[in-house]
């Protein structure tokens, strides 16, 4: 690596990290460095997520973003992309987000993966991902953007950590084995009102084969899906944008429903 790229992940990862130190959004990484490339947005969020761990943070998962051909096209790709779950994210279900916690936030539904032992790329296969599945939860993803108003291309989200803010998990848990995951509906209400419908095979085809190309991509950077990490596998509808005061509902068959109220 030249000293020249290293710096410029350095001066990226500092960009960000002041946008949370001043609660204050801050210009796209692309408008400041127009050639960054993908890899190098990885680099910048793996730096951010190292030193969270250092500072007494704890990894408990990960997630996929840009599942659904709609979100790939509006960003010009043509394939999904992670970030890291940390404890500090999590709330509990029907719990509280206040609003000093995020930036721009925004709501999606997705199934949730709880896996009981190691899945390591390059080979891995959706027959692999439910093999190594403990069980499913419904969850939200609160996806967040430390970029002003959104204004994001692929590389900003990737070193944004692919956007994520938070994450609710449902209660009950399921066997992947007693269903069809393509064929779970959720509906997703904001104050009792219906916003978007999805099913599962709105991902990839199917969630699992999102995980299966999330232990496959991680190869590339020597990581690993733990054994007892969560694993968001994408959105199943649009995201909604959420304000103070509003209460998220998703409600799926066969898996009962989650929801977070914000404050």
């Amino acid at each position: 690596m030249s000293n020249q790229v290293k710096d410029r992940e350095n001066q990226a990862y500092e960009h960000l990290l002041q946008a949370e130190v001043e609660k204050k959004t801050v210009k796209p990484l692309t408008d400041l460095y127009p050639d960054m490339t993908v890899d190098e947005a990885y680099q910048v969020q793996l730096k951010a997520i190292d030193q969270k761990v250092k500072d007494g943070q704890r990894i408990v998962g990960k997630k996929i973003g840009l599942t659904s051909l709609a979100m790939q096209e509006l960003l010009g790709v043509d394939q999904p992309d992670y970030g890291h779950l940390l404890d500090s994210m999590e709330v509990s279900n029907n719990g509280v987000i206040t609003m000093n916690r995020v930036f721009q936030p925004k709501v999606e539904a997705e199934i949730a993966f709880v896996l009981h032992k190691d899945l390591k790329g390059p080979s891995v296969t959706i027959e692999d991902v439910l093999d190594a599945t403990e069980y499913i939860v419904p969850a939200l993803e609160i996806v967040d953007s430390r970029i002003v108003d959104w204004r994001i291309k692929l590389q900003d989200t990737i070193a944004d950590n692919a956007s994520c803010g938070l994450f609710v998990l449902g209660d009950k848990r399921f066997s992947v084995t007693d269903l069809d995951l393509t064929k779970i509906e959720m509906n997703l209400y904001q104050n009792g009102e219906l916003m978007n419908t999805g099913y599962g095979s709105a991902v990839l085809g199917n969630p699992a084969k999102c995980v299966a190309w999330l232990a496959n991509k991680l190869f590339e950077y020597d990581v690993i899906l733990k054994a007892g990490e969560v694993i968001l596998s994408g959105a199943l509808s649009a995201a909604v944008n959420a304000q103070k005061g509003d209460r998220f509902t998703a409600e799926f068959t066969h898996l009962g429903k989650v929801e977070a109220t914000f404050h």
